[in-house]
């Protein structure tokens, strides 16, 4: 086989840069819709608060995690390649599998989807305008990475910018706005009311739902300059910026709103900013979330292709994946498989809508199993000494690997309890790998790829 064909990624990727990935895949529409059902799974204001720290401080033990594996091992394959490495072939094969056919394009679609309903409250195209619109998305989005990694980064780093002034920039009106009628913060006894371990549990499911997709971040490492240490930085700075925007954007959420207020809303962020801005804010929080889901949709697009890569440069069979075009610096075949099936599933949504609960119900237990997996195989590499010296060591090991599989643990059985049959359709789709695995490991099993040098 021709070496050039396998010529990996330029390193393309800055602290900068890779921090707007991650910011641009976590800050989406979570944010704009998932605090009221937050709010009434809590017994007050303060708990509803530390719901969302505790939400950080999950998400930075699982980041430091991540970048120790990823400082030890920078490869634009990821967690599959930690997986490959850790528990052999078959293992990584099933995470790309599982992120090509259910994970990533079930999230670009749905992004699309959600994207595709805020934009035509804007203009209506139709019966089909939320599926045109997805469509669109899609395509374009797809065909923005292949022009080449550049185009796509310049692109995040403006979207990700404008998310960031939007939501500053509305906190400050919130603080500011002299109009509001609503009670400041307060955490008085008098406002905890009765409250279970259920209701803890569902609100973390949908706050690690909205702090979702900083692992996104170890699929950059191949393109990523110094990743060695870079990497640690990029995920713990990215974490703590996101904490401290979702706490301070909740805070003016209950300012302007009240805490009943906010567990009564619908449409949060829209309500917020009809009352600072009047009737011009309902336009305003519209465009933003379009560009929250456009920003999430393209880093998802980013991130998600580099799978694809990974697995075609170790399958002869699909080594049409595998090729990585020198001259854009972008895995052109890998985007086109992913953004077809994203388009397929556009498709299935547009005529079922059932479809696009099933696509958010099947993405949930395979994604944390997989979180899970990938947490466990830090042990592995530490138990045989495999860490390189120069990689980032996590502070008070084992502690943070440990805590952070509780939570991975816990998460994987709470979807599976709460998703009920989608989980068994998310699972049905990555056992269909079996057939295909069988006959590539069989038959077109490539021997491994070089280990990634030290960048």
């Amino acid at each position: 086989m021709n070496q050039s064909e396998f010529r990996g990624p330029q390193l393309s990727f800055t602290t900068l840069s890779s921090i707007a990935v991650v910011i641009g895949i976590v800050v989406g529409i979570g944010i704009f819709r998932l605090p009221p059902i937050i709010a009434s799974n809590s017994s007050g204001e303060l708990q509803f608060l530390l719901f969302w720290v505790a939400g950080g401080f999950i998400s930075l033990m699982g980041a430091l995690c991540y970048a120790e594996l990823s400082s030890s091992m920078p490869n634009a394959g990821g967690e599959y390649y930690f997986l490959r490495k850790g528990f052999g072939q078959v293992t990584g094969f099933f995470l790309s599998w599982g992120r090509m056919t259910v994970i990533q394009v079930g999230s670009i679609a749905l992004i699309a989807f959600i994207l595709g309903d805020y934009a035509t409250l804007i203009f209506d195209l139709g019966t089909y305008s939320s599926s045109i619109y997805a469509g669109v998305t899609v395509f374009i989005l797809t065909a923005l990475n292949i022009m080449g990694t550049s185009h796509s980064r310049r692109t995040q780093n403006t979207l990700t910018s404008i998310i960031i002034l939007a939501l500053v920039g509305i906190v400050i009106a919130a603080f500011v706005n002299p109009s509001s009628e609503a009670l400041s913060l307060s955490f008085s006894e008098t406002q905890i009311r009765p409250f279970s371990s259920s209701s803890a549990g569902l609100a973390m499911i949908f706050v690690l739902l909205t702090y979702g997709g900083w692992s996104e971040a170890a699929y950059l490492t191949g393109e990523l300059h110094n990743a060695r240490k870079t990497i640690v930085r990029v995920l713990v700075l990215s974490i703590v910026a996101i904490t401290a925007l979702y706490l301070f954007v909740n805070m003016s959420y209950i300012y302007v709103l009240g805490f009943e207020g906010l567990r009564e809303s619908e449409t949060v962020a829209f309500d917020l900013t009809e009352r600072i801005f009047g009737p011009v804010g309902a336009l305003f929080v519209v465009l933003i979330v379009v560009v929250a889901a456009i920003s999430t949709a393209n880093a998802t697009i980013i991130t998600g292709a580099r799978t694809n890569y990974a697995l075609g440069r170790d399958f002869r069979l699909l080594r049409f994946m595998g090729n990585w075009n020198k001259s854009r610096n972008s895995p052109v075949n890998a985007l086109l498989v992913q953004g077809t099936m994203a388009l397929f599933l556009v498709g299935v949504g547009a005529l079922s809508k059932q479809a696009i609960e099933t696509i958010v119900d099947f993405t949930a237990p395979v994604f944390w199993f997989f979180i899970l997996l990938t947490t466990l195989s830090l042990f592995v590499f530490r138990f045989r000494n495999e860490t390189p010296p120069s990689a980032y060591r996590i502070p008070f090991y084992p502690l943070p690997p440990i805590l952070f599989l509780l939570a991975s643990g816990y998460m994987l059985y709470s979807s599976l309890i709460y998703t009920g049959k989608g989980a068994l359709v998310g699972m049905a789709i990555l056992l269909a790998g079996l057939p295909v695995w069988f006959f590539i490991s069989k038959y077109q099993k490539m021997p491994p790829p070089p280990s990634p040098k030290a960048t």
